[in-house]
């Protein structure tokens, strides 16, 4: 109990450093950083659940039942990393004065990364099914 008040304890003095600092800013800053989270919530409610909706519906159509729990563990990490490198495979924050940001082919990698998934996943389905009693 007392490791729990002590956690809650730091925690609370954290979220009070932060709105500190975010309210010793200017009255712009705090206007982005409103538009930013307003923003993110907007993309995840309207974008990323109703994609995700669709995207699950047409695997649970398409795919065998055995191979479901692989596949949906697969588009997980697909969908997350993938909207994890967005920022760096849009190449946004690229300046010309500055080479040395963004200076990696980030959409090999990315795709290096999907190869990987796809590979692991299509493993673990032959394993399962090299598994399985005739």
């Amino acid at each position: 109990m007392i490791a729990r008040i002590g956690i809650a304890v730091v925690g609370v003095a954290f979220a009070a450093y932060g709105a500190w600092l975010l309210l010793a800013e200017d009255l712009a800053d705090l206007v982005d950083a409103a538009v930013w989270l307003g923003a993110g919530v907007v993309l995840h409610d309207f974008v990323l659940v109703p994609l995700t909706l669709a995207l699950g519906w047409l695997v649970s159509r398409l795919v065998p039942a055995g191979l479901r729990p692989r596949a949906a563990a697969g588009l997980v990490v697909l969908g997350t990393l993938t909207v994890l490198a967005i920022p760096v495979i849009g190449r946004f924050g690229e300046r010309p004065d500055n080479p040395t940001i963004l200076d990696r082919g980030y959409t090999a990698g990315w795709l290096l990364v999907v190869v990987v998934v796809l590979v692991v996943v299509g493993v673990s389905e032959v394993a399962r099914r090299r598994r399985r009693p005739r």
